[in-house]
């Protein structure tokens, strides 16, 4: 299973970026924090994928605000690394 997250990960963060890619910052809604230790995994996850330049996780609101260069990983990469650990992610969507 190991394995198949590298894999998975590597996959997306190659795949071609567009021209003049920049820092973004994107909040995602989490699932499944439960307890202190929760957010501590999630920003471990997160942290660990190249690209991301800061991530600040609040286990009140259920959400990781993320800062990355766009032109090294892609937003689905960040949200399946946080899903992988267990803390499946998605961006948050204004109403």
């Amino acid at each position: 299973m190991k394995y198949l997250y590298v894999a998975a990960l590597a996959a997306q963060i190659f795949i071609a970026s567009p021209a003049g890619a920049t820092e973004r910052s994107t909040v995602l809604d989490v699932e499944n924090m439960t307890c202190a230790l929760c957010p501590i995994t999630v920003s471990t996850a997160i942290e660990a994928v190249p690209g991301v330049t800061s991530v600040k996780v609040s286990m009140a609101e259920k959400t990781a605000t993320v800062v990355y260069d766009d032109a090294v990983v892609g937003l689905p990469a960040i949200a399946q690394a946080s899903t992988f650990a267990g803390y499946p992610a998605r961006p948050q969507t204004t109403p």
